[in-house]
């Protein structure tokens, strides 16, 4: 008689700002309390200071997972960075480091003038990407100017040649040889806005402008590529006074909030062989569903 093992499960990370440890509030990172209880991954694994990228974590993520195999533990992948779980799942594009020189000179000309010299650059250059991405999408805008530095290539060609390869089907990745099922959490509109405004709210309410502070007064610049995301990028704005009150400040992380959700929603949307559930009202299914698919 085979004897039966008992598996345990482990949460996964591929939300692209619990990577770093000095970020917290502003990421509504898992409470110790939480990551105690089931084992978390992925989290806290970097400082803002040599900040992650999709090719490391893909390596990374991907050496963990086959471990917690061996070790009879499911993993389970958590997150809404869709690009980092397509550079794991997929591959991604192959692109030479940036060399550090180019990095510094890139930081300077970010903190003098913005994004805009990028973006006209890319006009140029990969009109394509110029196009796509929007003005405030300021990580994608440097990660397509940075990949034009390296290659001279524009960064759409390396784009159209993976998604040629069904980009959006991560059921089964035979060179992983995992098997895989996908629950796709999506909320109605209207019910995700009142979400986005709370939690808004409340990250202000716990201190968000306070950690900022804080964060600054330790020796960052604010142009850090993790400081350049939602909430962090408007608070450094509020502190040098860019915001003529606090509503205006809050309200342009809402907007930011709600233009990131329909750009996860439009990713997440085209992947394949998923199982949707409202997370308002059918979560009990949608866990059910997940225990039978590793019962099996």
């Amino acid at each position: 008689m085979k004897k039966e093992t008992k598996k345990s499960v482990a949460i996964v990370n591929f939300d692209s700002l619990l990577f770093y440890k000095e970020l917290n509030i502003g990421t509504a990172k898992p409470l110790l309390s939480e990551r105690e209880e089931v084992p978390h991954y992925m989290v806290d694994v970097c400082s803002i200071n040599k900040p992650m990228n999709a090719s490391l974590f893909a390596d990374e993520a991907r050496k963990l997972i086959n471990n917690l195999h061996k070790n009879e533990t499911i993993p389970i992948l958590v997150g809404g960075s869709g690009f980092y779980l397509r550079a794991l799942l997929k591959g991604m594009y192959q692109c030479p480091s940036l060399p550090e020189n180019l990095k510094i000179e890139n930081q300077k000309l970010f903190k003098k003038e913005g994004i805009t010299p990028f973006l006209n650059l890319l006009k140029k250059v990969d009109h394509k990407s110029y196009v796509n991405l929007h003005p405030n999408d300021t990580y994608r805008i440097m990660r397509a100017f940075e990949f034009y530095q390296v290659t001279k290539k524009p960064i759409s060609e390396e784009k159209e040649r993976l998604d040629s390869q069904d980009p959006y089907d991560f059921s089964k990745i035979e060179h992983l040889n995992w098997d895989i099922y996908q629950t796709y959490l999506n909320l109605p509109k209207s019910d995700h806005q009142q979400i986005i405004e709370n939690r808004t709210q409340k990250m202000i309410e716990d201190g968000l402008v306070e950690e900022v502070k804080e964060l600054l007064d330790k020796g960052a610049t604010g142009i850090e590529k993790p400081l350049l995301s939602i909430g962090y990028k408007e608070t450094i704005q509020l502190l040098q006074g860019k915001f003529d009150n606090q509503k205006a400040y809050q309200e342009r992380i809402n907007i930011s909030t709600r233009q990131l959700a329909k750009a996860q929603r439009t990713f997440f949307k085209k992947v394949q062989h998923k199982n949707t559930f409202n997370p308002l009202h059918e979560m009990e299914l949608a866990v059910d569903q997940m225990v039978q698919f590793t019962l099996r």
